[in-house]
């Protein structure tokens, strides 16, 4: 059955006019940027097809790139370059983040960051800089990589905490293998870094590791 054959409360852009876009499956809200499918996969079944593709489902879809979605049947270089616009477009979107966020606990610090770090292919350690009314002032990217010692050093870490003459900060990184647990060199670096947090009068008030839908907090899990 093509979507033209389709009732209108079953064609995904009706029932996106209808009932909102929140009432759509993925498969559906895909088969949208489709527009199209081929001889033997009408759009929906196409969308349900490529997202149906690996285990990860909408995660896989993110890491392709345009060249891999070109080699699906029915997909051509304009429908690639839309999927991964709209891809793109959604994580910008996700981390446009208010003027002012106040920190209360280490499920906000997730919240606020998870949507920009869970996808990363990268370890990225970032440095968290809050105010004395724990509002979040700015973030400063430390490095890209895997992650150790010796790229996060401890003047990189406090060089922006000195400038904004914040006095507390928070210690933040992914694991792109999704998995929470702290490394050895994750408590290394977590250690040290308080040791020379204390020495220059900046608290190291929690680290915490973001996973593919879940977080690690060392202040939770009582480790500092």
């Amino acid at each position: 059955m093509t979507v033209k054959e389709m009732t209108l409360e079953e064609r995904p852009r009706e029932k996106m006019l209808i009932q909102g876009e929140k009432k759509l499956s993925n498969s559906e809200l895909l088969a949208i940027l489709l527009r199209t499918g081929t001889k033997q996969k009408n759009a929906i079944e196409l969308a349900n097809y490529i997202i149906s593709k690996d285990t990860q489902g909408l995660r896989y879809l993110q890491d392709m790139t345009i060249e891999e979605l070109c080699e699906i049947d029915g997909i051509g270089l304009s429908k690639a370059a839309q999927i991964k616009a709209a891809l793109e477009l959604g994580i910008r979107v996700a981390s446009v983040k208010p003027k002012k966020y106040k920190v209360k606990n280490p499920w906000d610090i997730y919240k606020f960051y998870m949507d920009g770090l869970r996808y990363q292919q990268q370890e990225i350690f970032k440095v968290v800089l809050l105010n004395t009314k724990n509002e979040i002032i700015s973030d400063v990217e430390v490095s890209r990589g895997t992650l150790n010692s010796s790229l996060v050093h401890p003047r990189e870490v406090f060089r922006e905490a000195i400038k904004r003459c914040t006095n507390k900060i928070i210690l933040m990184h992914n694991h792109p293998s999704g998995t929470i647990e702290p490394s050895k060199e994750d408590k290394d670096v977590t250690f040290r870094l308080i040791k020379c947090g204390e020495l220059i009068g900046i608290e190291v008030i929690d680290h915490i590791i973001i996973g593919d839908g879940l977080y690690f907090s060392f202040k939770e899990n009582m480790i500092i």
